[in-house]
């Protein structure tokens, strides 16, 4: 077995058919001479399900994240995020194999789980680095909170029968305030999430720029908005705002914040690198995912169909 590349496989252990998948991986890493690296908390998950993965080594035991070459994530996108949240800040790119539904950050479905692998051992891939957020929460003068998102960050209102009362900013200029269930800060990436649902724009992921959402708003001018990638977005949690709000990155990360709390929301110096398989563009990718209507479509017209 080799000691020299450690590739870490992470999966959605609560499903049978992810179990599985994890299977197949790791028998196919096995027959290239390699350990599989597995979190503890998966590997236990496997184990607890009788399934067998053979020798493995855990994450932050055996192998650090600073010595991965890359991820193989089974599952959905929120997989795919626990996967970013391991390797943080390190090189691994992640490749994701959908076990999910929409799965928009995987770069294969379920029967290419095989391809996928030998092409990760192979290197036939290129790596995309995509814009993070960093995350800051602050009362007073204090930074009490801090955190990142590969996704959004999600103002929200605590209890469902009150709302939240903000104030937006930009670089530091007051925009707009206003009562709301709560505000996004999206990334290019995130944009096919949580921000598409509240009617924000999607945004190609090859753009550097942050985008910001409200969310049943209640005021004239609410409109989702696009800034620059260095512009610091900044939401304020007003006094007058009965209970509290809460702080969500990426859905996995969370922290209350009481009236006059601040969010600050910039570019974060640390991408995530995804590893891409394939160079079709986004535009089928959207289509592909959302299973948009495009019957009809003949494309740009040659020069002698100009002229009949």
């Amino acid at each position: 077995m080799s000691d020299d590349r450690h590739i870490l496989l992470v999966s959605h252990t609560g499903r049978r058919d992810s179990i599985d998948a994890a299977v197949e991986v790791c028998d196919l890493l096995h027959a290239a001479g390699l350990v599989p690296v597995m979190p503890f908390d998966e590997y236990a998950d496997i184990r607890r399900a009788e399934a067998s993965v053979g020798q493995v080594d855990i994450l932050g035991v055996d192998v650090q994240a600073d010595r991965l070459e890359i991820v193989i994530v089974l599952g959905g996108d929120g997989t795919i995020l626990r996967a970013a949240e391991l390797v943080r800040g390190t090189r691994a790119p992640i490749v994701g194999v959908n076990l999910g539904h929409v799965g928009f950050l995987a770069e294969s479905e379920r029967d290419g789980l095989r391809s996928t692998v030998e092409r990760a051992l192979s290197g036939d891939y290129h790596v995309e680095e995509r814009v993070t957020l960093q995350v800051d929460v602050v009362v007073g003068h204090e930074v009490v909170y801090s955190s990142w998102a590969l996704n959004e960050a999600t103002i929200e209102k605590a209890s469902r029968e009150r709302m939240l009362e903000v104030v937006t900013e930009v670089d530091g200029r007051p925009l707009s305030s206003f009562g709301c269930d709560g505000v996004v800060v999206s990334t290019p990436t995130g944009s096919t999430a949580y921000s598409f649902s509240g009617g924000g724009p999607i945004v190609w992921p090859d753009v550097d720029a942050l985008l910001m959402v409200p969310l049943s708003a209640h005021a004239l001018f609410a409109r989702p908005i696009v800034v620059g990638p260095d512009c610091t977005l900044a939401i304020e949690v007003l006094r007058r705002t009965s209970g509290v709000g809460v702080l969500w990155c990426d859905g996995r990360r969370t922290h209350d914040l009481p009236p006059g709390a601040r969010v600050e929301v910039r570019r974060s110096p640390d991408p995530v690198r995804v590893a891409r398989l394939k160079d079709a563009p986004f535009t089928d990718r959207l289509v592909a995912k959302f299973q948009l209507p495009v019957a009809g479509w003949r494309g740009p017209q040659t020069d002698d169909e100009d002229s009949l």
